[in-house]
């Protein structure tokens, strides 16, 4: 039997020829990258990647800086304006305030605070004037004190340097002294007159008549005893209402009657960050309280007239916002202090602090309803 001659099979033949491509193609492969990475390329011109570096220009290799994300600013105001309830049906006179004043600290005291401003416009000779004018009246007729009185409240008016202001503030406090803070009635006063005490009036009657609080009446014409007023007597009225002028960049507080000043006052105002809000503010109806009850929101101790650390001092005035940042605003009020040395700082939560003295002064001349208080800066 003859002996069948090998032959490879289709599948052997077909499995050889790919092997040969394979390494054909993987040394094509590393060829190209060994050329590709000593910078031998047959295709087209490539510079090495340390000679693009060198050529880049520097402003190019720089990356952009990114600017910076700035905050975000609140739009909302310092949640500091607790809320006190008050019994219903109660005198003016109950210790317990309608709204909680803001919270103040009681010890704290903030290290530095902003220097008062100072101006520097110049001297106005026709000030000057003025003022030598007003005190020449007086000195020569004592009852020229109106006439005086009007002159310097139209030069508050005029463009001064802060020495004439002081000057003619200064003088007026004296003026007032004679035309309101006493029961003289002087000729040509429209803002104060003699009234004749009808049968049934009341001390307090008579104020809401003229917009102005029993309180000053009684200190005015000297009456200890509302109820020993008697029909046929001539009382001092005076024509309200008073009005306050609180410039937070001095902390002051300017007392007028309806538009003529009448006295000059230091304040404590609210700390960076709770500071006293500007715009128009109105005495609340009902806010007005000697020594109220009061509870700290912030800490919870309730404080008693009583209690040797009261914070409140000897009236509390509460005010109620109606006007530019003050709308709506509740909870801030003008009242004394137990810590007078913080008169003239930003040391409060937002209230308008006077030495206790001060205070009781504010306190009988505001009529709630109708006195209005604006804070602003100069």
């Amino acid at each position: 039997m003859a002996r069948r001659r090998y032959r490879p099979s289709r599948y052997n033949y077909r499995r050889k020829r790919n092997r040969r491509r394979y390494i054909i193609s993987a040394a094509v492969v590393m060829l190209l990258i060994v050329m590709y990475a000593f910078g031998i390329w047959p295709f087209g011109s490539r510079e090495p990647a340390s000679a693009i570096a060198e050529n880049t220009p520097a402003e190019q290799t720089e990356p952009q800086q990114r600017p910076e994300p700035q905050p975000r600013q609140s739009q909302r105001e310092p949640e500091s304006e607790p809320v006190v309830q008050q019994p219903p049906d109660l005198p003016e006179e109950i210790t317990q305030p309608e709204p909680e004043p803001t919270p103040e600290p009681t010890v704290e005291q903030p290290s530095e605070q902003p220097e008062r401003a100072e101006s520097t416009r110049d001297a106005n000779t026709k000030v000057d004037d003025m003022l030598t004018d007003a005190k020449a009246l007086v000195e020569a007729d004592s009852d020229s004190v109106i006439e005086a009185r009007d002159m310097l409240n139209d030069a508050l008016s005029l463009q001064m340097n802060q020495r004439q202001e002081e000057q003619i503030r200064e003088y007026m406090e004296e003026l007032s002294d004679k035309w309101l803070f006493s029961s003289k009635v002087y000729p040509g006063d429209d803002l104060a007159k003699t009234y004749n005490v009808q049968p049934g009036d009341l001390l307090q009657n008579i104020g809401r008549k003229f917009n102005t609080p029993w309180e000053i009446l009684g200190e005015i014409n000297n009456i200890i005893r509302p109820e020993a007023l008697r029909a046929g007597q001539n009382i001092k009225v005076v024509n309200g209402p008073f009005h306050c002028k609180v410039d937070r960049t001095n902390f002051t507080l300017d007392l007028y009657l309806q538009d003529t000043f009448v006295r000059r006052f230091d304040v404590g105002l609210g700390k960076a960050g709770m500071e006293t809000p500007t715009g128009l503010w109105m005495v609340e109806l009902g806010g007005k309280l000697i020594k109220p009850r009061w509870t700290d929101p912030v800490s919870g101790n309730t404080y008693e007239p009583t209690d040797p650390d009261y914070p409140l001092g000897s009236r509390w005035i509460a005010l109620k916002g109606i006007e530019g940042n003050a709308v709506g605003r509740t909870g801030f009020a003008i009242h004394g202090t137990n810590e007078p040395e913080t008169i003239g700082t930003q040391s409060s939560q937002g209230c308008i602090r006077l030495e206790n003295g001060e205070a009781i002064l504010i306190y009988n001349v505001l009529t709630p309803g109708h006195s209005e208080v604006r804070v602003f800066d100069s």
